[in-house]
């Protein structure tokens, strides 16, 4: 009878024994990211939390900020699943610079982002005049301008992900697809996309979540006005002046959503055991 191999001993990981005096700034950091978040739930009025729910306003904010946070990712998803196709599997010249232009939002200023838009998709811009005058569209400071503005800032997170997701699927499926007489069309359709699925479907929780808490763009594109284009974040700005408690309700939803994105993403963005 022969007997099974013994297991391999377990290697250890180099790291594992960190220094100790690489503790103290360590904790420090997590207490510097984790202490304004517990400020935030200890100071929270938790006796009145229900009925500041319940007001209009914050109703209001909420369902227009869902609303918009989905259709700005809808948007990023018709446009940027290709986009993110063709960055991982075509070979152009200038694909290193489309792809640092892809980027370019996650490190842009959001109101900067915002001033951009307005160049492009005002009414005097390089194409909302043509918006205006040909179709009678008009953007800036509509719900559709929310979308727009939330869009542009989010989008890369989709893009970033599932051109991941594409340069790590096996590409011989897709051969093997081609190969049966599969078109090209089909191959995406039925092949690649199911493969990168959880990669797509990640990129758009982030991208949705980062839609949802988008400020500096949308009120500087959109404004702020209430029920067309005040967002949670925008209303947040607006309870800080005049009502603390308030905004530190509205902040509460926000960060509730945010560690619910994060806590549905926990395979897709931590490794190891």
């Amino acid at each position: 009878m022969v007997r099974p191999p013994a297991p391999a001993p377990r290697r250890r990981v180099p790291g594992r024994q960190a220094p100790l005096a690489l503790f103290v700034p360590a904790g420090l950091g997590l207490a510097f990211l984790v202490l304004p978040l517990a400020g935030l739930l200890a100071r929270a009025p938790w006796a009145t939390l229900p009925q500041r729910l319940a007001a209009p306003g914050v109703l209001t904010a909420l369902r227009l900020s869902l609303l918009t946070a989905t259709g700005a990712t809808l948007l990023c998803l018709v446009l940027g699943v290709p986009l993110a196709w063709v960055l991982a599997r075509v070979r152009f010249p200038g694909r290193r610079l489309v792809r640092a232009l892809v980027t370019v939002p996650l490190v842009l200023p959001p109101v900067v982002g915002g001033v951009a838009l307005l160049l492009v998709f005002g009414r005097r811009g390089l194409l909302g005049g043509w918006l205006d005058a040909t179709l009678g569209v008009t953007l800036p400071f509509t719900t559709a301008g929310v979308v727009l503005a939330e869009a542009f800032v989010a989008m890369p997170f989709l893009v970033i992900a599932v051109e991941g997701a594409l340069r790590a699927a096996d590409a011989r499926y897709e051969e093997a697809a081609a190969t049966l007489g599969a078109g090209r069309w089909v191959t995406f359709t039925h092949v690649t996309l199911p493969l990168v699925a959880p990669g797509v479907a990640a990129g758009a929780v982030l991208c949705w979540a980062r839609a949802l808490g988008e400020f500096g763009a949308t009120i500087t594109f959109a404004g702020n006005f209430p029920g067309r284009t005040q967002t949670m974040p925008l209303a947040v700005y607006l309870a800080l002046e005049t009502d603390l408690e308030a905004a530190i309700v509205l902040s509460l939803v926000l960060l509730t959503v945010s560690v619910a994105s994060l806590a549905g993403l926990r395979d897709r963005w931590v490794t190891g055991p």
